[in-house]
């Protein structure tokens, strides 16, 4: 059996060894991601800026979920839906629901839809959908038209998975838990304020004769001025969004199990499987009879 020359051992180590690893994924040129990652590592600091604009934006997305209990009761008995005033809370119940029914089923989606596209777009599509379906709820002249709006709503509002995400992205690891701790804090004080504007500010015509008359539009509105203030706020969150950084990072991933096993191929990855050495049965008259 003849040995492999020291030089020939290098130089098929040298080919062998390979120069791009199999499966790896190649970020593109410009990564929001891979930007991002260069500046965490230069400043070791907690980002108060971007955790700032992640708190206000959960903060302005988080108002709408409870801002209508306080007046439901008053506008579904003003929409006239219930015959009898014992079937209000029923009806009540159904345009209640209806947000929470339309976050049921686009959780996942928008999950999908942020890893794919990005945590930026979907932040602020949830915000846009706060600035236009709550307004449009409190101008809901009808018991359906305030059920689909609350619906399209919690449909469209997909922040909440993708923007812990975000949270834990945007900083260093060591202060991710600060992150996530800021979006559910945000939240709870959004269940707190939200409710405190739906009930000070529905039926201003009637609380603050001196400040809005009848025949106003907040008048023939009773319900709109807690969703107009809330989306006010939500509009300042969005022009708040400009500033925030992408953190998803964009790889190529067109073909990409092509063009590794390409790469594998050229640096010599793709091994031939190792051929079993060839016995000389010859000289052994045992194995001459076996394999006879």
């Amino acid at each position: 059996v003849q040995r492999a020359q020291p030089t020939e051992v290098m130089a098929a180590g040298a080919v062998a060894a390979p120069l791009l690893a199999k499966g790896r994924r190649v970020c593109k040129e410009g990564c929001p991601g891979c930007r991002l990652d260069q500046i965490n590592k230069t400043n070791t600091g907690v980002p108060y800026l971007n955790f700032f604009y992640v708190w206000v934006v959960c903060l302005c997305a988080a108002l709408p979920i409870q801002s209508l209990f306080p007046y439901l009761y008053f506008m579904i008995r003003d929409l006239k839906v219930a015959k009898q005033e014992e079937d209000i809370g029923f009806y009540a119940g159904f345009v209640g629901a209806a947000y929470f029914l339309g976050r049921t089923t686009s959780a996942v989606p928008w999950g999908m839809f942020a890893d794919k596209y990005g945590r930026k777009p979907c932040i602020m599509i949830s915000i846009l959908s706060v600035i236009v379906f709550n307004t449009l709820f409190g101008l809901s002249t009808t018991y359906w038209m305030a059920i689909i709006t609350r619906g399209l709503l919690g449909l469209l509002c997909g922040i909440l998975g993708p923007i812990k995400a975000y949270a834990s992205e945007v900083c260093r690891k060591e202060h991710q838990a600060l992150g996530i701790s800021l979006v559910t804090s945000s939240r709870s004080i959004a269940l707190i304020i939200g409710p405190a504007i739906g009930g000070f500010l529905a039926r201003p015509a009637k609380k603050y004769p001196n400040l809005f008359s009848e025949e106003s539009i907040f008048g023939r509105f009773p319900y709109f001025l807690p969703c107009l203030v809330i989306s006010a706020l939500a509009a300042a969150a969005g022009v708040a969004c400009i500033w925030l950084p992408e953190t998803l990072h964009m790889y190529h991933d067109e073909k990409m199990e092509a063009i590794d096993a390409m790469g594998a191929q050229v640096n010599g990855i793709y091994e031939e499987p190792a051929k079993e050495p060839s016995v000389d049965v010859s000289n052994n008259p045992l194995l001459c009879l076996l394999s006879s």
